[in-house]
């Protein structure tokens, strides 16, 4: 039965991933009422998380044309800050991670509910700077920076990358969306690459995750279409910030 409830999950993982942009605030707290430790069940997420980022980079292909050079540079960013943000995460004692696992998760669900004003913001900034460009080492340190947070925890690392690179550019905003789909997606790969030599996956649980994960980011665009997607966000977040306020008591 708990096994059938992962697979559940990891397709609301997938959904919220694709509707709302957070997948982990579903997904993790699903390995701990699974019974798995804090900081199993963060490494054990972001393995199965690696199939929503594939099926995300997958549907986003006609918004990624003509952007493989801009890609290929923040690939290199971002797989850069996953492995400093894996190694960051396997180098502390789980105590201090399971100290501050509250505060990751309010601050994912906050992000949630500001994503709409965080993404007008971003792009009325853009809009002001077109043209003007900022320091050069802005962009490639922020991006790094996003790769750590997403190799160490990664609740609402798509809302930051979007963020900062709807400053940076202006554009479309299914583009940037695209083109964090694949930032993000690969911060989240390197971390599993450390992950899968040295920390301790729960693989039973990451495949069943995983499984689930990649049925429901398929069905995301489906949904999208069909669902009023804000009072599905808030309904999350609200739910992310109850178990936040949970595991720090």
């Amino acid at each position: 039965m708990s096994e059938a409830l992962l697979v559940l999950a990891g397709i609301g993982a997938g959904l919220c991933g694709s509707v709302a942009g957070l997948a982990s605030l579903v997904s993790y707290p699903a390995l701990l009422a699974f019974g798995l430790p804090p900081l199993v069940a963060n490494v054990t997420n972001t393995t199965a998380m690696v199939g929503t980022a594939a099926g995300a980079i997958g549907g986003s292909q006609p918004e990624l044309k003509g952007q493989g050079r801009r890609v290929g540079v923040l690939v290199v960013q971002t797989f850069l800050g996953g492995l400093l943000g894996a190694a960051l995460l396997l180098s502390m004692p789980a105590e201090a991670f399971e100290a501050v696992v509250p505060w990751l998760v309010a601050l994912g669900s906050v992000l949630l509910l500001a994503r709409d004003r965080i993404r007008a913001w971003a792009v009325r900034r853009a809009e002001r700077r077109e043209g003007v460009p900022g320091p050069r080492w802005t962009g490639p340190l922020l991006m790094v920076l996003v790769g750590v947070y997403g190799g160490y925890f990664g609740a609402g690392v798509g809302i930051i990358a979007l963020a900062i690179l709807a400053v940076r550019h202006s554009e479309p905003l299914a583009i940037t969306n695209a083109v964090k789909n694949v930032a993000t997606g690969v911060s989240n790969l390197a971390a599993v690459c450390v992950f899968v030599v040295v920390a301790d996956v729960d693989w039973s649980a990451a495949l069943l995750l995983g499984a689930g994960a990649v049925v429901g980011a398929a069905a995301g665009p489906w949904v999208v279409r069909r669902v009023p997607e804000k009072p599905f966000r808030i309904a999350v977040a609200i739910a992310g910030l109850g178990l936040a306020v949970r595991l720090a008591l």
